[in-house]
Order: structure tokens, then C-alpha cells, then sequence
């Protein structure tokens, strides 16, 4: 059960607060059970130069659930330094929307800008703009339906 600097493997006490990428080399090789989480310390305390290799890895684990903690460093990579790496995006564009990746995609959405964008993913910003623009529009439309539904029983009584 390696413990070090208040990180905790086995249980993944303290993971969050990961900030040496060679700890987490060190716990790969080992084949530690909590990679994803602690992928997502590093996310939140290095570089994104530091980070994005081991995202990377982390995105390959066999546990679902670990592949998913590192979707979620994606995300929180993009949100702090306002960009992504190549493989990352690459990473992204594998992973797909609609699952796991969906708020990673959204937070890459949000917090890099268009220009610094691939084309694939400013196609998938354009959509999400239009989408988000005719969503709106229906729901006027039907809360005006409903408020005009409203005022009519309300008369009638």
C-alpha cells in the first residue's frame, strides 16, 4: 500500500491534490487501481504539457470508471489553460459525443476558444450553437402555448 505526500492508492485518499506527473508514471507502471482519479490532480495542478501524456493513458485503462475520471480530466484540462493538446482533441473526437466524453466536449466548447479549435470541432461548435438557438425557440414557443392554454381554462371556469 505506497503512500506518499498524503496520497493514498490503495483507498485514492488525496489523489485529487496530485501534482507530481512522475508519482503518477511511478503508480502507472505499478498498475494502481485509482489512475483516473489521480489523473484528474494532475489536471487540476500541472501544466497541460505535463498532463495531457498521461490523460492519454489514463483514456486506455481497462476500468470503465477510471477511462471515465479521465474523460473528466480532459475536461478540467480545457476548462484551466483554455486549450487542449492535439492528442487530446484526438482523444475527444474517439470517445464521441453522447456518452462518457459529453461534458468534456461541452467544457471544450466553453473554454477554448473557437480559433485555437481543429475544424472538426468547430463544426461540432456551430452545431451546438444552432441547436442550442432552435431548442430555445421551441421552448418559447410551447411556453406560449402553455400560458395561452392557461388563460383560456382560467376564463372558462
Amino acid at each position: 500500500m505506497p503512500v506518499s505526500r498524503g496520497w493514498d492508492w490503495e483507498s485514492g485518499h488525496g489523489l485529487l491534490g496530485l501534482d507530481d506527473p512522475e508519482e503518477w508514471d511511478a503508480a502507472f507502471e505499478r498498475g494502481e487501481a485509482h489512475l483516473g482519479t489521480a489523473v484528474i490532480g494532475l489536471a487540476l495542478n500541472c501544466s497541460l504539457a505535463d498532463v495531457s501524456p498521461r490523460i492519454i493513458r489514463a483514456m486506455q485503462l481497462p476500468d470503465a470508471g477510471q477511462r471515465g475520471y479521465a474523460v473528466t480530466a480532459t475536461g478540467h484540462a480545457a476548462r484551466l489553460h483554455g486549450e487542449l493538446s492535439p492528442e487530446l482533441f484526438a482523444a475527444l473526437r474517439a470517445e464521441d459525443s453522447g456518452g462518457v466524453a459529453e461534458d468534456a466536449i461541452g467544457d471544450t466548447l466553453t473554454f477554448v476558444p473557437f480559433r485555437k479549435l481543429p475544424p472538426w470541432f468547430k463544426r461540432r461548435w456551430v452545431y451546438a450553437v444552432v441547436r442550442n438557438k432552435v431548442e430555445a425557440r421551441w421552448l418559447q414557443s410551447v411556453y406560449a402555448v402553455e400560458d395561452a392554454w392557461r388563460a383560456v381554462r382560467g376564463r372558462s371556469s
